[in-house]
């Protein structure tokens, strides 16, 4: 934030500052909820319910649901029951939408008998609630074939 009546180069440097704290605060908060997500996905999948709302979408491999049951009902109906998420990159910004942050995660998938790991890439939009927390309004999930 700029110093009330501060010359150019101190509003630029507290601009920059503030700049700085935001994306270190949207950094934080996406790997947490890239932790949550996944710990959830792989060890109680039928909890990731709570992250979505009645306008959240997600789109599989091209398939577009929407609403929180449609969206449950089509992670737990995945044909794997048991998988391990292992992430390589997370990358989060902060979205127009007021307080929301955009994830972009890669990583791979070990299915149980497999002996090949899937690579993957899934995008998050998550919004702020008002009690302070966070939901999925836009999740894109690809497998990454090559």
């Amino acid at each position: 934030m700029a110093w009330p009546g501060g010359g150019g180069e101190e509003n630029h440097f507290n601009t920059e500052m503030e700049r700085c704290h935001v994306q270190e605060q949207v950094e934080v908060v996406g790997k947490a909820f890239v932790d949550h997500y996944y710990n959830l996905f792989d060890n109680d999948r039928s909890s990731l319910a709570s992250l979505y709302q009645p306008t959240s979408m997600l789109t599989f491999e091209g398939q577009t649901i929407v609403g929180v049951e449609d969206i449950s009902c089509k992670l737990n109906s995945l044909p794997f029951g048991n998988c391990k998420h292992m992430i390589s990159t997370i990358d989060s910004q902060p979205s127009a939408y007021g307080g929301g942050i955009v994830v972009f995660v890669s990583g791979s998938l070990r299915l149980p008998g497999e002996e090949h790991h899937l690579r993957f890439s899934q995008m998050f939009h998550l919004i702020p609630t008002q009690d302070g927390c966070f939901f999925v309004q836009n999740d894109f999930f690809r497998l990454n074939y090559g």
